[in-house]
């Protein structure tokens, strides 16, 4: 054999090699920043993108503090976007859904008819879901435009200053939110907030999973477990009574593993009220610690959530009802996303039996929360 038809030979077995080797992992298709290149009230909108040494990228828009992509590998290598959002910028400012991705505050959950005291004074603030007041108001961070600082490939800085009676809210509040992509495969919000004056604040991220893919078929096979004996039980309208109860027999016990699906249709009253899971889980410990930990077993995905908060709000997606059509022109329908939001508790201004949401001059709010992925261990 000559030397020409060796080497043709070898370079033809090498190129199979390198099909077979990547024929299964999947193509990451970034976003493309023009799509977010906008100025909204006099503030310019962009998009950033984060990346690790696992592979992991996520893109982060200024707007709202939005995570608007998050691509995570599977049990095979195949990477998947996994959070609910669109390719562009003027669909997030026409969504149906206002929260896909973003950063929520002043107070993420729900304030009573929108009103606390606070001393010898009543504060009256903006209602946006009926009579109440929901993650934030009518204009919340979300959707506002934050100042970005790209600190690292892995590191990005926003800051917003969230003026004195905005949304009905006492004092001028500085705040700083960190996004970290690590290359422990972590996800990780850094939140920090000082004060002018004595205020309520309840930072949270709102970013919408499907470890299947974005858009791609219902959670409810998803298997959750929540590090949480008790829960804040609600009222119409989500409003906690103010009580914490035991989850012991009820579809709320999550503390071993199980499908969200499982217990989500039976004849419970709270369920009811939430058309699912809508609830304030009371996380057992303090500190930084595992607060919960949800599979899909046929991707093998993994997300454990971290905190050091003591709440987190545990979402079904029960309000997606396929209107909103996000990235590759896929409807985002009923239960097709779930949301874990680290937390104070809800309407804690009015509970004085919760733990405690204001924010005093001279103190500085602080908390974390990470979105750690892997994959299911054999």
């Amino acid at each position: 054999m000559s030397r020409t038809k060796t080497k043709i030979l070898f370079t033809i077995l090498f190129v199979s090699i390198l099909i077979s080797c990547t024929e299964n992992i999947t193509t990451i298709k970034m976003i493309d920043k023009n799509n977010f290149e906008k100025e909204i009230n006099g503030k310019q909108v962009s998009l950033y993108t984060l990346k690790n040494s696992k592979g992991t990228v996520a893109q982060i828009t200024n707007y709202g503090g939005r995570v608007v992509s998050l691509w995570t590998a599977d049990k095979n290598g195949n990477f998947e976007d996994i959070v609910l959002g669109y390719e562009n910028i003027d669909a997030y400012l026409n969504s149906n859904e206002i929260y896909f991705g973003a950063l929520i505050g002043r107070y993420g959950n729900r304030i009573a008819k929108g009103k606390f005291q606070l001393g010898d004074s009543t504060y009256t603030l903006a209602t946006n879901n009926g009579e109440t007041h929901l993650h934030g108001g009518k204009m919340g961070y979300n959707d506002v435009v934050w100042k970005a600082h790209q600190i690292s490939d892995a590191e990005l800085e926003l800051n917003y200053l969230s003026k004195d009676g905005e949304e009905g809210y006492p004092g001028n509040v500085d705040i700083s939110v960190v996004y970290t992509l690590t290359n422990d495969n972590e996800l990780k919000i850094t939140y920090s907030a000082t004060t002018d004056k004595a205020t309520p604040i309840n930072l949270t991220h709102h970013s919408f999973f499907n470890l299947h893919g974005a858009g791609k078929g219902s959670v409810n096979d998803h298997i959750l477990q929540i590090n949480a004996a008790n829960y804040t039980p609600v009222v119409k309208g989500l409003i906690p009574t103010g009580e914490i109860v035991s989850v012991k027999n009820t579809p709320f016990d999550f503390t071993k593993p199980k499908a969200i699906g499982k217990q989500i249709n039976n004849d419970n009253e709270q369920l009811k009220l939430g058309l699912g899971y809508d609830h304030n889980f009371v996380l057992d410990e303090e500190g930084l610690k595992v607060a919960a930990r949800i599979e899909e077993p046929k991707s093998g995905r993994v997300i454990e959530v971290l905190t050091d908060e003591p709440g987190m709000q545990f979402y079904g997606g029960n309000f997606l009802n396929g209107k909103d059509v996000g990235k590759n022109n896929l409807a985002y329908k009923f239960r097709t996303a779930f949301c874990l939001e680290t937390q104070h508790f809800p309407d804690s201004p009015n509970h004085p039996n919760f733990p405690s949401t204001i924010l005093n001059p001279g103190e500085k709010y602080k908390s974390i929360c990470i979105y750690k992925f892997s994959i299911i261990k054999k």
